[in-house]
């Protein structure tokens, strides 16, 4: 949604993509191996898939964060387990440059997190006391408002 044609072209998918536990997954994102500081994510809206293309922004160092903790599924990440992407805007707001970002899963695999299905190396880690179908809600919610900002372009 947030792109040319000719760059959706060329994304590379992931590698493994058959293999993925699409039953664990509220939406599809991965690091491009080839260009580390481009990252993709594809998730449902409405009665289709929308995509939309990530980049670590100029002049951002990939070790420095400000947070560890990603504004999408809540999880704690030590170190550089969370990195700032942003989205180019969809529409003439984007083509202008402008863009929305956000602190994500550096791996972007925050269902796979939220569901305990991948462990984060943060020592100390606090449980939560929400259940899991709350924290899957929650991560579904905060991904929509992203991805409504990157949209209302």
């Amino acid at each position: 949604m947030n792109c040319s044609k000719g760059e959706a072209s060329r994304i590379n998918l992931p590698v493994g993509l058959a293999g993925l536990p699409w039953e664990d997954l509220d939406f599809l994102g991965w690091r491009d191996p080839g260009a580390p500081d481009r990252s993709y994510l594809v998730a449902p809206r409405g009665d289709g898939l929308v995509g939309v293309t990530l980049r670590v922004p100029q002049g951002v160092r990939r070790s420095f964060t400000k947070t560890t903790v990603c504004s999408v599924c809540m999880t704690g990440h030590p170190g550089s387990g969370v990195s700032l992407l942003a989205a180019r805007r969809a529409g003439p707001s984007g083509r202008q440059g402008n863009t929305v970002g956000t602190y994500l899963c550096a791996d972007l695999a925050c269902s796979l997190y939220v569901r305990g299905r991948k462990q984060s190396q943060l020592a100390g880690r606090h449980e939560e006391t929400l259940p899991l179908e709350a924290r899957i809600e929650r991560t579904v919610r905060n991904l929509d408002e992203f991805l409504d900002k990157v949209l209302e372009g």
